[in-house]
């Protein structure tokens, strides 16, 4: 089974930039409830969608107070839970972030790393991609970053 994630944040100022679980050094975070991690999001709805369950505002609603400022590495491990009570598991995930800035390639093993821990699958089932948006849009004018993302489950 395959399912597929999106998730999009706005830049937000005196926050850290939290992308796969990793602080990336940056002029800005991103705005959410949670830690903003974009890119864990994503890849948790995939992993939801390929189960056919609800994304993860169902299971962590944007106003809930126990979500406030949640690491999204815990999303990722309540994904991980919910696909090994199924009776499933997780074969691989695979993810692009679409930002004009900061550069993503000197943090994409870390990322890969904490991603693959958190859904207990291989380093090398987690695959991280980054693109640019040309400067079009809200990412072009680096107002936000948003990211895709494709989980198989099994």
């Amino acid at each position: 089974m395959t399912g597929i994630g999106y998730d999009v944040h706005p830049f937000s100022e005196n926050r850290p930039l939290i992308l796969g679980g990793v602080t990336v050094p940056h002029t800005h975070g991103l705005a959410g409830h949670s830690d903003a991690d974009v890119l864990c999001h994503a890849i948790a709805d995939a992993v939801l969608g390929a189960m056919g369950q609800p994304d993860i505002g169902h299971f962590f609603p944007p106003g809930d107070p126990a979500c406030k400022d949640i690491c999204s590495l815990r999303i990722l491990e309540k994904c991980r839970d919910l696909v090994a009570a199924a009776g499933l598991r997780i074969i691989n995930v695979d993810s692009t972030l679409i930002a004009e800035a900061p550069k993503i390639l000197p943090y994409r093993d870390a990322m890969r790393e904490k991603i693959g821990a958190a859904l207990d699958i291989p380093l090398e089932r987690v695959g991280i991609k980054a693109t640019t948006n040309e400067t079009m849009g809200f990412i072009g004018r680096k107002e936000g970053i948003a990211a895709l993302a494709v989980a198989q489950v099994e």
